[in-house]
């Protein structure tokens, strides 16, 4: 019979070259997603980090009579107070307050996980389940799981097209899960479309709705009733926070104006001071709170996160609590915005220390591509060597991406000196993947050629001939190299179905057993029970009874378990003598290779004398090992129990040993 493992090795090559064309394949899009997310940081860190001067702190105020021009006075923000830091927080409250709608609460679900109908079926479930204006996230996630399995898949089904002969320029691939995904995709942007256009046109309404309600303010402190303008006040309070958001550009400005004529209200609310120094209370109490939270927030660990809940605050100072008497105006305001702009600060230092780590990734990721530039493959000159130097590559390209992301504007330059590296490597391997290829043709006519003869002998009578001629022919065999993937399992059914199909007819002639055999048969059957008659067996007896069974001669094939059988007799037998396990083991060694002997069964013994040799190499390195341990304990003493244990444990490899090289040594006396 044919040994497979072999044959099961010449699928190696093309294994790992269809992995590799895979790698490649996927590796742009990867780099491409990250590259991405790298350019919206670079947008943002340096938006954060520029200031922006401000030349005029006189605020800018829409619709506000002649008459009742706004200043920026000293009562809410007091010049030497605003600064950059804090007009910021609020341009950032402006873009909050525009995208409040958007928030999602969907749960992130683990979208690289599945599979690519799954992703397609999470994708429709979000449409059909949620406002459109909160998935971006969600589908973003699934836009790039999704992208990067149907480029694998892409990738796997191009490189079996291009196997298989084709040529690149002809390829095409269709997925009905691909069609469906972008449908879905389709349908999400249109809906986005119309909620951006529907939002649009919201927000303009609720800029209107809020102008109303300043023009309904100003009239009733020119004109209104002082019984009944207090009650009026507090309708149009309520009015302006129900109304929804309105375009970022306009948040500030609207809201200085409404702040205005609010404090002109207070300040001319005389008629019922109680009502009016009761909202003053209450608002400084609920100011208070803000500053302390806010000074709060700037021992937070995270400073992105502290920003985040500044913003809120902010929006909560402005939208929610009213104003406070003329005596703390400027006291709170400018404790409020003091604390605001050391988180402001904290996070531009945060900024700041990012791109102070740039050159020092940027340094890392040139040295591994001049490491890739640099690396020899002229040594290569088998499908071993080429995969060393593909593992060796892999490790530089880990360490190219574990050093650590850039800004888009700073990564592209690296990045297409990387891909110039790693594409001087994968000529060179593809250049000797396409040789290989060539000799794994020639190698396929070598094994059809055998298979032929095989076939051509299976049905043979002249036996001594023909063995030889198959034995001679599975050697050859062996020593062809790879043939290429698509043919591999076919021709090995094939030669094998020959080759079992001549051995087995061989077998059965050799294991008939005639009238003559059968007589002998029955001889070492009757021998059997008498040795497993024998009580109290002394080695003398054991030998004898040995010998007196190899002198019967051998079994035929079709009876070969009565010599198990005796074996396991002796066996019993050996281990109720009083000899060392050592001595035991040995006396079962050399009858068992003996009856191996006698039946020329040289397949077991040489699959012994493999085993043998793989056990004396297992039992040296863990003697090796735990003499190597030993070395750990240099201080300790030989009455320490865990040295103890080493000791025990190498004294008894040691045995071990000794036992194996006998046995070794008792097979190569034998010169089967």
């Amino acid at each position: 019979m044919l040994d497979t493992n072999q044959e099961n090795s010449e699928d190696q090559v093309n294994e790992t070259e269809k992995a590799l064309k895979v790698e490649e394949a996927i590796v742009d899009t990867q780099q491409e997603a990250e590259n991405e997310e790298e350019k919206i940081v670079d947008e943002v860190i340096e938006k954060k980090v520029a200031k922006t001067p401000v030349k005029n702190k006189t605020a800018k105020v829409e619709d506000v009579a002649a008459g009742d021009a706004v200043k920026e006075t000293a009562s809410e923000e007091p010049e030497e107070v605003v600064t950059d830091a804090v007009k910021e927080i609020e341009n950032k409250v402006a873009e909050a307050a525009e995208k409040d709608a958007e928030k999602n609460s969907i749960p992130m679900l683990a979208y690289d996980s599945m599979e690519l109908e799954l992703l397609t079926e999470e994708l429709q479930k979000l449409l059909k389940e949620h406002p459109v204006q909160q998935l971006k996230a969600n589908i973003e996630a699934i836009k790039n799981a999704f992208n990067l399995k149907f480029g694998t898949l892409l990738a796997e089904k191009k490189a079996a097209f291009l196997e298989e002969g084709g040529n690149s320029i002809d390829f095409q691939y269709s997925n009905p899960v691909k069609k469906a995904y972008n449908e879905l995709l389709s349908e999400y942007k249109t809906k986005r479309t119309a909620y951006y256009s529907a939002l649009d046109e919201q927000l303009k309404g609720n800029l209107e709705k809020r102008h109303n309600v300043i023009n309904e303010l100003k009239e009733l402190i020119n004109d209104a009733n002082p019984k009944t303008m207090y009650k009026v006040f507090k309708g149009l309070q309520t009015r302006w926070r129900e109304i929804g958001p309105v375009p970022r550009n306009k948040y500030n400005d609207t809201w200085r104006n409404y702040h205005h004529h609010v404090e002109r209200f207070y300040d001319l609310l005389h008629l019922s001071n109680d009502f009016r120094d009761l909202d003053f209370k209450h608002n400084l109490e609920e100011k208070l709170k803000l500053i302390t939270r806010v000074e709060a927030l700037a021992e937070r660990e995270d400073v992105n996160d502290a920003f985040k809940e500044l913003q809120e605050l902010h929006k909560l100072w402005k939208e929610d609590i009213g104003p406070v008497s003329k005596e703390y105006r400027e006291d709170i305001w400018k404790k409020f915005s003091t604390a605001s702009k050391k988180i402001h600060d904290r996070r531009h230092e945060h900024f700041r220390n990012l791109r102070s780590q740039y050159q020092g990734i940027i340094d890392k990721k040139i040295a591994v591509s001049v490491a890739i530039e640099a690396y020899d493959t002229s040594s290569n000159k088998k499908h071993s060597d080429w995969q060393k130097s593909i593992k060796d590559i892999e490790a530089l390209r880990q360490e190219y991406f574990n050093a650590g992301k850039l800004p888009y504007s700073k990564s592209e330059a690296v990045w297409q000196q990387f891909k110039l590296a790693t594409k001087k490597f994968n000529q060179a391997k593809n250049l000797f993947y396409k040789g290989e290829k060539n000799v794994q043709q020639e190698n396929l006519d070598k094994k059809n050629k055998l298979i032929a003869l095989a076939e051509s002998l299976k049905d043979s009578e002249d036996w001594d001939t023909a063995t030889n001629t198959m034995k001679k022919i599975q050697a050859d065999w062996k020593k062809i190299g790879h043939v290429p993937r698509k043919f591999s399992d076919a021709i090995w059914k094939k030669f094998k179905a020959a080759c079992n199909h001549y051995f087995e007819r061989l077998h059965n002639k050799q294991g008939a057993v005639n009238e003559e055999q059968q007589a002998f048969v029955d001889e070492k059957k009757a021998f059997l029970e008498v040795v497993k008659a024998m009580e109290n067996a002394s080695i003398e007896s054991i030998n004898e009874a040995i010998a007196t069974w190899r002198n019967l001669g051998s079994l035929p094939e079709n009876v070969r378990h009565l010599e198990s059988k005796f074996n396991k007799q002796i066996d019993t037998m050996l281990e109720s003598l009083s000899l060392s396990k050592s001595e035991i083991a040995m006396l079962k060694f050399k009858n068992m290779v003996n009856s191996y002997k006698d039946q020329e069964d040289v397949y077991k013994l040489d699959s012994e004398l493999l085993f043998i040799r793989k056990k004396l190499e297992e039992t040296n390195k863990e003697i090796q090992q735990l003499e190597n341990n030993l070395s750990f304990f240099s201080n300790a003493t030989e009455d320490n129990p865990l040295v103890k244990n080493v000791f025990v444990k190498i004294n008894k490899y040691k045995e071990n040993l000794i036992v194996w090289e006998q046995k070794r040594a008792y097979l190569r006396k034998l010169n089967y």
